[in-house]
């Protein structure tokens, strides 16, 4: 099958199309700048989202059957700070590959997140109704409209994920590496004890974002951890299994920080119709954070 994974240089997308490689997939990893890719057995375009003749220029002769969009704008305080630039990235993009999908007739797998609901009443499951607060969420959300609006709802899949975190890095930290690096060097760290999140191995959200696209299961899907903790309970796990001092952690709490975006207090995701229909599922939080240990284990 061909299938057509932005953002290819990030955490998921990385992950994302090593997956699909090795299942034997046929496979056009497309990111911003050069290839940070490592292997074989995938051809790169390197585009912006926002250009939409490139992007049409590089998909279109590819025929892509699927095309998996964890690509976007996601540093929540930079949205904030370039409003205009996130909705190139979040909006604009997510139409632009709308159109490469109408006239290919791929199905299209769009990656959102769990930003799209305020926080008040979480864990949300799909029947929940958003309410984004801060220019990510808003733009975020405005993405999934977007794909509702312009592609008939067998053709597309939203996948919301939440807390998405691995080693290597790919890029800028993500929370999990965040807390190895501060750790390893023995620095104290300040973690919310008022905000839950549904913390999400990037190879576990690669491996059923990749069941959902070449499956092509239509509809909304939340794709992420198994279980929703408090970020000092998932900074003391992790402690526990690589072994380092959770007297590190300092609770603290978000009304007590002036955060330039606002963050919702009580996020996480159900995952039941997730881990009920896909082979690959939503890990629970010790498995998660054993793989991710090998992860870091492993890395050169």
């Amino acid at each position: 099958m061909r299938v057509v994974v932005t953002g290819a240089n990030g955490l998921v997308g990385s992950r994302l199309v090593s997956t699909l490689v090795q299942q034997g997939h046929e496979v056009l990893a497309c990111g911003r700048g050069p290839s940070r890719l490592s292997g074989q057995g995938f051809t790169y375009a390197s585009l912006e989202l926002g250009d939409r003749g490139r992007l049409v220029e590089a998909l279109l002769p590819f025929k892509p059957a699927v095309i998996i969009n964890p690509a976007g704008m996601t540093d929540v305080d930079g949205c904030e700070k370039q409003p205009v630039a996130a909705y190139t990235a979040n909006v604009e993009g997510v139409a632009s590959l709308c159109l490469v999908a109408r006239d290919t007739q791929a199905h299209l797998l769009h990656v959102s997140t769990d930003y799209v609901f305020d926080g008040q009443a979480g864990p949300y499951d799909l029947t929940a109704t958003p309410n984004p607060l801060g220019t990510y969420a808003q733009t975020k959300y405005a993405g999934e409209l977007t794909v509702r609006s312009l592609l008939p709802k067998e053709q597309w899949s939203i996948a919301r994920t939440a807390v998405v975190y691995g080693w290597p890095r790919a890029g800028n930290n993500n929370f999990g590496s965040w807390l190895v690096d501060s750790f390893r060097q023995g620095k104290a760290v300040k973690l919310f004890e008022d905000q839950l999140v549904s913390p999400s191995l990037a190879l576990n959200v690669a491996d059923m974002l990749a069941e959902l696209g070449t499956k092509k299961l239509a509809g909304l899907w939340n794709v992420a951890g198994a279980e929703v903790v408090d970020r000092v309970t998932f900074g003391r796990a992790l402690c526990a299994r690589f072994g380092f001092d959770p007297a590190l952690i300092t609770p603290s709490r978000m009304k007590d920080v002036a955060l330039l975006s606002p963050r919702p207090p009580r996020s996480g995701l159900v995952v039941t119709r997730t881990a009920e229909a896909l082979t690959a599922k939503p890990l629970g939080l010790t498995e998660s954070l054993d793989r991710f240990f090998h992860e870091v284990q492993g890395a050169p």
